[in-house]
């Protein structure tokens, strides 16, 4: 394991924000960091980083701690805006490459190149303050990425960011797991979570609730999910015990079995109410995962 968080505990005077929090990451993974706000993700990024200094515990990257890592080895996006909102764009980011290690033609050559990739190009003389809030976390993404860093720490990198550019930064993260890089980051969005990670840890008020494969979370908590599209009476399933009800939408339906529930015995009793299109046992999102482990009102 490359990452190693191992019982970190932090206070700030009579809160416990992080809790004797342990979990790895291994090298060239994409690591979806979760849970409800104040849950303590933030400040457990900032520990990793070495931003705060934890009152016990420790963390490692393949045995070293972050203070002896060479300049630029990581990337971190904060969650609220870190930009000099007077600079300009293309001053800004050339400032952020030099700061990080890059000499002045590579910091220029690759904010040149970034900003073509993210569609900002026609931006890059203003200042960061007239951007919109989108075009502002994009910059900040770029700034982030600019040195080529090995390992990438983001704090809800896709806030801000409409559905055509949150596919492009899908896409982007995706390309530097591809080349090996390390990723972690956190969102709200469990949807693109369970897209692109393949490992999870999800904590609420600051402890570890799960941690692993997310394949393997997934497919150990079973089939317990049906989705049902029917043409005829949708209420059927009201007289069945054991069946409930999470989800109507005008294509389908969606129940939660608990373990009494016979999928065969819901089958036939869909058939006598209509005429079935759909029929699926299907494992549980990780949108329903995180509303189960941590509670509805998270």
């Amino acid at each position: 394991m490359s990452l190693v968080v191992a019982e970190i505990t932090k206070r700030f005077r009579d809160v416990t924000a992080v809790d004797q929090l342990r979990f790895t990451v291994k090298e060239g993974s994409l690591f979806g960091f979760l849970g409800p706000n104040g849950a303590g993700k933030t400040t457990t990024m900032r520990v990793i980083l070495g931003i705060l200094k934890p009152d016990e515990g420790q963390v490692t990257w393949q045995g070293r701690p972050f203070d002896r890592l060479p300049r630029g080895f990581y990337g971190y996006l904060p969650e609220e805006r870190g930009l000099y909102p007077k600079m300009r764009v293309v001053e800004h980011l050339e400032f952020l490459g030099r700061i990080h290690g890059l000499d002045r033609m590579r910091a220029r050559r690759e904010t040149t190149r970034w900003l073509e990739r993210f569609e900002l190009g026609s931006v890059s003389r203003k200042r960061v303050e007239e951007l919109s809030k989108g075009n502002q976390q994009k910059v900040q993404v770029i700034g982030t990425m600019l040195h080529d860093p090995e390992l990438l720490i983001l704090d809800e990198p896709f806030a801000g960011l409409d559905p055509v550019n949150a596919g492009l930064l899908k896409e982007v993260l995706l390309e530097a797991h591809g080349k090996g890089k390390t990723i972690i980051f956190s969102s709200h969005r469990m949807d693109q979570v369970e897209e692109i990670c393949q490992d999870i840890a999800l904590i609420n008020l600051g402890r570890l609730v799960l941690h692993g494969n997310l394949r393997h979370i997934k497919r150990s908590m079973g089939r317990q999910i049906l989705r049902l599209n029917l043409e005829g009476n949708r209420d059927f399933w009201a007289r069945i015990p054991g069946l409930q009800l999470l989800e109507e939408r005008a294509d389908y339906l969606e129940f939660r079995l608990d373990g009494s529930v016979d999928p065969n015995l819901v089958l036939a009793e869909a058939m006598e109410a209509g005429q079935v299109i759909h029929f699926e046992l299907v494992e549980p999102s990780l949108d329903q995962i995180f509303v189960e482990k941590v509670g509805a009102g998270a």
